[in-house]
């Protein structure tokens, strides 16, 4: 954790964005794989994490916004739980960790919300996503879990998003610690992308890596020859010489800061000319895409810029034609191109998306469009100095979108389908990289992983 008086900070400002009630924020739970003994590897709350700092399970935290008090409740081990355990610190004794004075039994923490609600204070909750939360703030609020979502607290929701968007230096600095544990994941991966070897093989090497230097991974690997499907998680297929293997993955430290990195390699080691055509269109993108960030541009702007340099990419090798700025305004690029240029990182590896993406990516001045592709862009605001956000272009061929289209007729002035259908089990290529807004304008986070077609080869290669 950090430092008693980050955590004193944070509560004090979220305190003054506020203007009263209490806030009531539990933490995570363990939750059973097949039966209670038996949990899924636990994973702190973030927004717990970064007001209350503590990284175990069953504790909850509650802010007075009007007597300035915080207090944590949690229950202390029991001899039972020393013997499986080992000894554990009093709750009283981390609590002081982080600044935090007032404890007690979780029990307790019921009395505290009976007490707040009879005299007509103000409850203020994140939405939560997890079925044991949701059952507790039933038990504690009387709010059923389908009506919780609605009845979530706007202001503290928009306090913490405003707060958690802009990195401190040390949160930055533990972002780049976990870019040193993705950096040797995405090089290893690389060296062994070779003909024969299974997507599982790799798959584990890399988990492991993540697992070896005290964290995990960040978010479950995207790890595929079928780089066409975006969110492809099956590690099954062997690969074969002529493939490009897409790696979408991350490193979470202890400190559970995320990285998110996507790279394609030519399994073998060599891209073909066809393969390095399309490759170079995305760099340039990416490259063109990071190069524009800096404050106060709305990054729906550097959206559309990298949509459009994708665009005039595929104009040069036949794929797509016509006018270019109209085909990007009319949405032509998301055939190939379907989903946002990138969101915002930190605790989370789409940073707050539990919060709700539109108050993260969002605000009254940019609201999220409609049309197909630019709809999933996660983050289209102005940016501001401190934010630290991921810049991924990519093209795929997907036969059943590009079937669909050419069957509706759709966008033919723009879109050579004859063309398109030659590149059928070409696959997808997607780059990524994360970035921080700087006060003038933008520094790419963590030690460089290859991703020129000569650094990619040569790393391939042995050299």
């Amino acid at each position: 954790m950090f430092d008693k008086q980050t955590y004193l900070n944070r509560r004090e400002k979220l305190r003054k964005k506020l203007e009263s009630g209490i806030v009531l924020m539990p933490g995570n739970v363990d939750v059973p794989m097949n039966y209670p003994k038996n949990p899924y590897h636990f994973r702190q709350d973030s927004s717990f994490l970064y007001f209350f700092g503590l990284d175990q399970q069953g504790l909850a935290g509650v802010m007075d916004i009007d007597n300035g008090g915080d207090y944590l409740f949690g229950d202390d081990v029991t001899l039972d739980d020393i013997i499986w355990m080992g000894p554990q610190p009093l709750l009283k004794d981390k609590a002081a960790k982080v600044g935090v004075e007032n404890t007690a039994p979780f029990s307790a923490l019921e009395e505290v919300v009976e007490e707040a609600k009879k005299k007509g204070r103000k409850i203020h909750f994140l939405p939560p996503y997890r079925a044991e939360n949701k059952l507790l703030l039933e038990e504690l609020t009387g709010i059923k879990p389908s009506e919780q979502g609605q009845k979530t607290s706007v202001e503290l929701i928009k306090a913490v998003v405003e707060l958690r968007s802009v990195k401190e230096d040390q949160e930055i600095a533990e972002i780049e610690k976990a870019m040193e544990v993705a950096y040797l994941m995405h090089t290893t991966a690389m060296k062994m992308a070779k003909p024969g070897v299974y997507e599982r093989d790799i798959a584990g090497v890399v988990e492991g890596i993540a697992i070896s230097k005290g964290g995990m991974l960040s978010f479950p690997l995207i790890l595929t020859i079928n780089g066409e499907t975006l969110h492809n998680h099956y590690h099954g297929n062997k690969l074969e010489e002529g493939r490009l293997l897409l790696i979408d993955g991350g490193a979470e430290n202890q400190m559970h800061y995320a990285t998110d990195h996507t790279r394609t390699y030519p399994v073998g080691g060599k891209f073909s000319p066809i393969q390095k055509e399309i490759y170079e269109i995305v760099l340039d993108a990416q490259i063109k895409a990071i190069q524009a960030i800096k404050p106060e541009v709305p990054f729906r702007d550097i959206h559309m810029l990298a949509a459009q340099t994708i665009t005039e990419g595929l104009q040069k090798v036949g794929l797509m034609k016509g006018d270019a700025k109209a085909a990007v305004e009319q949405g032509a690029h998301a055939l190939f191109m379907p989903h946002g240029l990138g969101h915002m990182m930190g605790l989370d590896v789409h940073d707050m998306e539990d919060l709700g993406e539109d108050f993260v990516g969002y605000d009254e001045e940019i609201q999220r469009a409609k049309n197909f592709g630019t709809a999933f862009l996660r983050l289209g605001r102005r940016l501001k100095p401190g934010f630290v956000l991921t810049v991924e272009p990519g093209i795929y061929f997907i036969p059943a979108l590009i079937e669909k289209w050419e069957n509706e007729g759709k966008f033919t002035e723009f879109i050579n389908y004859s063309k398109v259908k030659e590149y059928t089990g070409f696959g997808g290529i997607r780059i990524e990289d994360e970035v921080l807004v700087t006060k003038n304008g933008y520094r790419v986070l963590g030690k460089p992983i290859p991703k020129t077609v000569e650094d990619i080869e040569a790393l391939m290669n042995g050299a």
